[in-house]
């Protein structure tokens, strides 16, 4: 999007959702699409404030999705572990990052699937702040791996 919010500062988070459609019978994956920081431009370059960002390597966030017909899928992560970021070279902020949520089957075409998301920190313990979320992916499964080994742009 060309706009998204920017969460300052927050003590309960939780983003839900749920979509129906009808989808070509194959393996999918379900992923949000977030950023830390707050991003601007200047002189021409896009850069990041962190300034107000803290409080996401307190408690994990929790991702979950289900489907109509039973399939569940849930993960826990850190969304600003900047030590194990650092040792494992992998800068999350200043970036856009998919977290993946799950896959899910689906397969009949003809049917309409009813797909659930969430993504919550509810922990009311400490604030968390500095917090973009651009979007949520639902794409086949084998598309995600061909991008990976380069064969999609």
């Amino acid at each position: 999007f060309h706009i998204v919010a920017y969460l300052l500062q927050i003590w309960w988070f939780e983003v839900d959702g749920v979509v129906k459609f009808p989808l070509p019978a194959d393996v999918y994956t379900l992923s949000f699409r977030i950023h830390l920081g707050r991003f601007s431009k200047r002189l021409g370059r896009r850069v990041s404030s962190f300034e107000h960002t803290h409080g996401w390597d307190i408690k994990p966030v929790r991702f979950d999705l289900s489907t109509t017909d039973g399939q569940l899928a849930s993960c826990e992560c850190y969304l600003d572990d900047m030590e194990q970021d650092y040792e494992n070279r992998n800068h999350k902020r200043g970036c856009w990052i998919e977290y993946k949520v799950g896959e899910f089957i689906v397969s009949n075409s003809e049917t309409v699937t009813e797909v659930r998301f969430s993504m919550k920190q509810i922990d009311c313990t400490h604030s968390k702040g500095g917090l973009c979320v651009d979007s949520v992916f639902i794409i086949p499964t084998d598309l995600i791996d061909c991008k990976r080994r380069g064969i999609l742009k």
